[in-house]
C-alpha cells in the first residue's frame, strides 16, 4: 500500500505535505540586521531618542518630528558575510559580499504657525529598509567518526506521522539503497552505509534574499515638550538557500544480502516568500534643551509565508546492488507547500539622549524582545503544536544594548556606536550573543549632506548540516562588515 500511495504523491507537483520547520527558520525573521542610513549605522542605531533619521523611525516612529524641513535620503551598502566554521576539527572559510540600495524615504514638515494650537507640528513619512540581507555563503568540511548522514533518511523512513513528505523522503532513501527494511522487523527500517564511522562530510550552502520594511509614519508633537509618533508597517520577504551535503565512507562492505552505500549526495533549494504587517507606537519628552527622553513599542509581525522545496538524491559506487545500480539518481518532485503563519515577538524600547549643545550628542537604547513568544500558525489548522512548544520552551528574552554618539567640526560629523544583542536562545550554545562597534563621518554642503559608516558585528552558532537524524553541529563564526553611504538633501 505504501508503493501506491507514493507513486500517486510523486506525480503531484502540489502536495499537501508537512513541512520540516526548525527554529531557525522563526528566526530568520524574527531578528533583524541593524540596517539603515550611514549616520544610523555610525552611532550602531542608538537613535531612540535621536531622531532626525529616516532609519531613527524604526526604533521611534516620534523621531520624524525632529526634522526641521522636508527631507529625503537614499543609501547604498556594501555587505559582507564571513563564515569560519569548525568541524571534528577541520576549518572552513567563506567569505561574500553583496552591494544593496537599503534605504530611500522622505519626510514631509507641516507646521502649525497660527499659534493657535499647542499642537504645533505634524510629520508625515515614508521609508523603505532593506531590514536583513540574506545573501551568505558557508563551507563546513570534516570527518564525522560516528554518525553517517543516512541516519536522516532512517529518522524519515520510521516517522511515526506517517506524512506525505516523509514517505517522499523514504522514497527516496530506499530508491537509492541508502535504506531496507530490516531483516528483523520489515516494518523497520535501517541504514545501509557501512557501519564503523569515519564518515568524511562536506556542506556547502548558498542564500539569496531579503527582508523589507515600507513604512508609513505619522507624528505630531505637543509644545514642542512631548513626541508621538505611529509607523504602520508592510514586510517582504524573499529567501532561497540552495545547499550541498556529500558523504564518503571506505569502511568494509555490509554482508552480500544487503547493500553497501560509499558515497551520498544530497542536495536541497528552499524558497521561502511572503508577506507581513507591523505597527510602532513611540513618544520622546524634551526634559530641556540638553536631555530627551524615549520610549517605543514594535509590534509582533504576522507573516503569511509560502515555501517550495526541490530536492535530488545521489549515491555512487554502491555495493551488493544488481548490475547498473552502482550509481543510482533520484530526482524528487517539487513541493510547494501549503501557506502558513508565523508571529514574531513584540519589542519595547527605552532611551535616552544627551546633546551638548551645538556641538554633538551621545545617545543610549536599551531593547528587550521575548523570543519565547514567536509562533507559527495554520489557516484553520493548528499542526505545529510540537514547533510552537519547541520554540517555548528554547527561547527566551533577550536583551540589546546601542550607544551612539557624535561630535561636529564645522561641516564635518565624526560619529561611533556599540552594539551588544543578547542571544535568542535560553543557551548559548546554538546561537551565541552578538556584539559590534560601528564608526562613521558625515559633511554638510547645506542643503545636501553626505554620510559613509563603516559597522563590524559577529556572533557564534552551531550549523546543523541536515535537519534530523545527525545532531552534530558544526560550530560558526560569522563576521559581518557593513560600508554604508548616504546622500541626504533637504526640499
Amino acid at each position: 500500500m505504501k508503493k501506491i500511495f507514493l507513486i500517486l504523491a510523486l506525480n503531484l507537483s502540489i502536495v499537501g505535505i508537512a513541512q520540516e520547520l526548525t527554529s531557525a527558520d522563526a528566526l530568520r525573521y524574527a531578528v533583524d540586521n541593524m540596517n539603515g542610513t550611514a549616520r544610523f549605522r555610525g552611532m550602531s542605531g542608538a537613535f531612540g531618542a535621536v531622531g532626525g533619521d529616516l532609519s531613527a523611525i524604526n526604533i521611534n516612529p516620534a523621531g520624524s518630528l525632529f526634522f526641521n524641513n522636508n527631507f529625503a535620503s537614499v543609501s547604498v551598502s556594501n555587505f559582507n558575510n564571513c563564515n569560519e566554521s569548525r568541524y571534528f576539527g577541520s576549518k572552513g572559510n567563506e567569505n561574500y559580499s553583496t552591494l544593496d540600495l537599503n534605504q530611500i524615504g522622505a519626510v514631509f514638515v507641516f507646521n502649525e504657525k497660527s499659534g493657535k494650537s499647542d499642537w504645533n507640528k505634524i510629520v508625515l513619512a515614508f521609508n523603505y529598509d532593506n531590514t536583513r540581507n540574506f545573501d551568505n555563503r558557508m563551507y563546513v568540511a570534516g570527518v564525522n567518526p560516528t554518525n553517517s548522514i543516512s541516519q536522516y533518511f532512517v529518522d524519515q523512513a520510521n516517522f511515526f506521522a506517517n506524512t506525505r513528505f516523509n514517505d517522499i523522503q523514504y522514497e527516496m532513501g530506499y530508491e537509492t539503497y541508502i535504506i531496507n527494511p530490516s531483516t528483523a522487523d520489515p516494518n523497520v527500517f535501517v541504514s545501509n552505509v557501512a557501519p564503523g564511522g569515519n564518515y568524511f562530510q562536506d556542506y556547502f550552502a548558498t542564500a539569496n534574499g531579503y527582508n523589507g520594511k515600507l513604512t508609513a509614519n505619522l507624528a505630531t508633537s505637543y509644545k514642542n515638550k512631548l513626541f508621538l509618533g505611529l509607523n504602520l508597517n508592510a514586510h517582504f520577504t524573499d529567501y532561497t538557500t540552495v545547499s550541498r551535503l556529500y558523504e564518503y565512507n571506505s569502511n568494509p562492505a555490509n554482508p552480500s544480502t544487503q547493500p553497501t552505500v560509499r558515497e551520498i549526495v544530497f542536495d536541497n533549494q528552499l524558497s521561502t516568500y511572503g508577506s507581513g504587517f507591523s505597527f510602532n507606537l513611540g513618544a520622546i519628552y524634551k526634559v530641556n534643551q540638553s536631555l530627551r527622553l524615549g520610549a517605543s513599542y514594535e509590534s509582533s509581525t504576522w507573516y503569511r509565508l509560502n515555501e517550495e522545496l526541490i530536492q535530488d538524491l545521489y549515491t555512487y559506487g554502491n555495493v551488493n546492488v544488481p548490475a547498473g545500480d552502482q550509481n543510482r539518481y533520484y530526482e524528487g518532485p517539487i513541493f510547494i507547500f501549503p501557506a502558513y503563519k508565523l508571529r514574531t515577538p513584540s519589542k519595547i524600547t527605552g532611551s535616552a539622549t544627551y546633546i551638548f549643545g551645538k556641538k554633538g550628542l551621545i545617545s543610549l537604547d536599551v531593547a528587550a524582545k521575548d523570543f519565547g513568544n514567536t509562533q507559527y500558525k495554520n489557516a484553520g489548522q493548528n499542526n505545529f503544536d510540537d514547533i510552537n512548544l519547541q520554540l517555548s520552551n528554547d527561547l527566551t528574552t533577550a536583551y540589546e544594548l546601542r550607544i551612539g554618539g557624535e561630535y561636529k567640526i564645522k561641516q564635518v560629523t565624526l560619529r561611533g556606536g556599540y552594539l551588544f544583542e543578547q542571544s535568542p536562545y535560553k543557551t548559548n550554545d546554538i546561537i551565541g550573543d552578538l556584539s559590534g562597534y560601528s564608526a562613521g563621518m558625515g559633511y554638510n554642503f547645506g542643503e545636501s549632506r553626505l554620510d559613509i559608516s563603516y559597522a563590524y558585528s559577529h556572533r557564534n552558532f552551531n550549523q546543523n548540516l541536515i535537519s534530523s537524524g545527525m545532531t552534530d553541529p558544526a560550530r560558526i563564526r560569522n563576521t559581518q562588515n557593513n560600508v554604508t553611504v548616504t546622500y541626504s538633501i533637504n526640499f
